[in-house]
């Protein structure tokens, strides 16, 4: 599963939004490409389990715009992400066809690997890139934080509502690392993270949003709704903030 929060809480409709960006083929997967192809600082968003919702990749449109940066938005699931009506599983088909999707299509280490690949590609393809970073939202962060580790191509890494927090991957992280999550993940694990993050010396920080839903930032995004909205802004501005810092 991609996280408790994701099988509990509903989805939202997207708000119509026209993207800024376009397309373009790397490491075998449809990529959405926004910002400035001759910027110094590259960013990939590593989106949650339902794939390229209208909300991630506006929230892709403001990191580039806010950084001049150039960011990367990879469709891992090549166009076949979970499925809102899977959510919530309160049937055994729901469950089953949850379960399928999370222990192959959106199975960590092969996606790990896909990134990384992601990456690799895009350094070679733009070099005026000085300096990569990658943020993940729920199933996104749980694979920006096992590509974090010691050799890490990132100079510094993220999330947003986090998805599978373990304290065995904070302290595994070897570069600068942002969290920001929401009310509805575990408190404990937060505070697992917290901890890690804000004593190794990389630098980075852990923010719980106490008013947010799992998804504020994401595809459960409801950006019609006042609270939501700005949130959603200061989180993204927080992003940009921190890689501000850190991508050099």
């Amino acid at each position: 599963m991609s996280c408790e929060a994701c099988l509990t809480l509903p989805t939202v409709v997207p708000t119509e939004y026209t993207t800024k960006g376009s397309y373009e083929k790397m490491a075998g997967l449809d990529v959405y490409i926004t910002g400035s192809a001759t910027s110094t600082i590259g960013i990939i968003d590593v989106y949650d389990a339902f794939g390229m919702a209208t909300q991630t990749l506006q929230g892709a449109d403001i990191l580039a715009t806010a950084l001049n940066a150039l960011v990367l938005v990879p469709d891992f699931f090549k166009g076949e992400p979970a499925k809102h009506e899977w959510v919530p599983p309160d049937t055994d088909e729901k469950r089953q066809l949850f379960t399928k999707f999370m222990t192959e299509r959106a199975a960590f280490p092969g996606n790990v690997d896909a990134l990384l690949q992601t990456v690799k590609e895009a350094t070679e393809k733009y070099p005026s890139i000085t300096a990569w970073g990658t943020f993940g939202l729920c199933w996104g962060g749980k694979i920006v934080a096992l590509a974090s580790g010691p050799g890490t191509p990132f100079a510094a890494t993220g999330q947003t509502h986090p998805g599978r927090l373990t304290k065995e991957d904070a302290v595994n992280i070897s570069v600068p690392h942002v969290v920001l999550a929401s009310k509805d993940e575990p408190a404990d694990a937060v505070a697992d993270y917290k901890e890690v993050i804000e004593s190794n010396g990389k630098g980075g920080f852990v923010e719980t949003y106490s008013t947010m839903h799992h998804g504020w930032m994401g595809a459960r995004a409801d950006l019609e709704d006042e609270a939501n909205l700005k949130e959603y802004i200061r989180g993204y501005a927080q992003f940009a903030q921190f890689f501000k810092k850190y991508l050099k």
